[in-house]
């Protein structure tokens, strides 16, 4: 609630990485390329909900030049394939909201959406009281996902940084 009321809100563009990372626990940041990166929804509509960004600050997919879109369908593809092995869920909803009207959050960086759906993941609680049921703490999650990223990008799952977080 904070978050919708403005009082949680980080300063600047959630999207925007520090330079020289190639992740970020604390930002739930799992991969960050040259061109694109891949982060955690920190408010999901489902574990595992995954955002897809180009590194450069654009809200419009015509804006990419072709290897950043490139990159990113990529990523989307990586991203489809890691949640598939880790979390197992029966399909996907992905997709792009353009313009605060099409219900984009943060509509000046573009960012795709991937959510993992499982057979009956939609109850009656999000119908009546529009509340959302996560069954696990979200840096469990990241702790999860993260050692297939490395694993697909051929890293180390869990750099000194990350051993003494």
């Amino acid at each position: 609630m904070e978050y919708i009321l403005g009082q949680d809100r980080p300063q600047g563009c959630i999207f925007c990485p520090e330079k020289g990372r190639s992740f970020d626990r604390e930002r739930l940041m799992l991969h960050i390329g040259a061109d694109s990166l891949v982060m955690m929804n920190r408010y999901p509509y489902n574990n595992g909900h995954l955002l897809v960004a180009p590194v450069r600050h654009l809200e419009d997919p015509r804006q990419l030049t072709e290897k950043e879109s490139a990159d990113l369908w990529s990523l989307v593809n990586a991203s489809l394939t890691c949640l598939e092995k880790v979390m197992k869920p029966d399909g996907f909803n992905v997709g792009l909201n353009l313009g605060p009207e099409a219900g984009a959050g943060v509509a000046a960086h573009l960012h795709v959406h991937i959510v993992p759906r499982w057979a009956g993941d939609v109850n009656f609680m999000t119908v009546l009281d529009e509340v959302r049921s996560i069954p696990e703490h979200i840096l469990s999650t990241f702790d999860r996902l993260r050692p297939a990223w490395a694993e697909a990008f051929h890293l180390d799952p869990a750099p000194e940084a990350l051993r003494r977080s």
